[in-house]
């Protein structure tokens, strides 16, 4: 496809792109069949830290889990904004604009050129993951999601994310989320480029989802808590405390952080561009 209708091509999907920015995001869901399995780290999984440690066993409902982490135009359909740290920069506009107008004014023709703003706004359709947004922000999102959906999308439990990411039944016991090669299936520090990439491009886990190992850190809907050896059925921890739970590491972390067991802890208020998350939901 040549340059110039490569560009006719993106302005015209650009009026479609904003349009979609007012509708309601399609989240591609997995179903996770729910069963018994050991929570934590032990000798396969790397250098256990102390705070994954004891392995104790969970057992877990069926319940979906998002195939990616939220993007930035799902983040914007619902939102309106984009507080990204990591979009297409809009740089690009001012070549297209000057080609543009040539074509427009050798041919006759009055191709519709994007404003700079039309053109920032539909870099979103690159599916890079949304980041810079708290956990707190993101209940915001989750309230608008289910009030325009009318579903009950939530944040999975720490329990729910490392099932799914060790592939619920049919885990083959990897290290990360995928596979226990890490660059074939995380963006992590050695192979980001120090940025975050689209959703979907690293190889999936068993299950059929995607980054759950590197890109962006994932918060998940718990608060911070110790383990312990007593075996639960769905646990949840909403106790409020200082900080809550993220899993799976990022983009700016070591192969060691993007180990399924890892948990990090942050404050609820936190924004940072190798943070972002990924949806949940109950069968029931």
């Amino acid at each position: 496809m040549s340059i110039l209708r490569l560009l006719l091509s993106i302005c015209a999907t650009i009026a479609g792109t904003l349009l979609l920015n007012a509708q309601t995001p399609d989240i591609k869901m997995v179903l996770v069949k729910g069963g018994t399995f050991n929570m934590g780290c032990d000798e396969h999984n790397g250098d256990c830290k102390a705070d994954e440690k004891p392995v104790h066993q969970v057992t877990l409902s069926d319940f979906y889990i998002g195939k990616y982490e939220v993007t930035q135009s799902e983040w914007n359909a619902v939102m309106g904004t984009n507080p990204s740290n990591y979009t297409v920069a809009p740089s690009t506009w001012r070549n297209m604009k000057i080609l543009m107008d040539g074509v427009n004014e050798l041919n006759k023709t009055h191709y519709a050129i994007p404003t700079q703003e039309e053109w920032r706004r539909a870099s979103v359709i690159d599916n890079l993951p949304v980041e810079q947004v708290s956990w707190d922000d993101i209940q915001v999102f989750i309230h608008r999601l289910n009030e325009k959906t009318g579903m009950n999308y939530r944040l999975p439990t720490e329990a729910e994310w490392e099932y799914a990411a060790r592939g619920g039944q049919a885990s083959k016991g990897y290290k990360y989320s995928g596979g226990n090669t890490v660059g074939e299936v995380a963006w992590y520090g050695n192979n980001s480029g120090s940025k975050t990439h689209m959703v979907g491009t690293k190889r999936p886990n068993e299950l059929g989802i995607h980054d759950m190992s590197g890109n962006v850190s994932e918060f998940t809907g718990d608060w911070y808590y110790n383990y312990t050896s007593t075996p639960r059925t769905n646990p949840k921890n909403n106790i409020t405390g200082v900080d809550v739970i993220v899993r799976g590491g990022a983009w700016n972390t070591g192969a060691s952080i993007v180990r399924i067991p890892v948990r990090l802890r942050v404050p609820p208020n936190i924004r940072e561009p190798h943070l972002g998350f990924r949806l949940a939901r109950s069968v029931k």
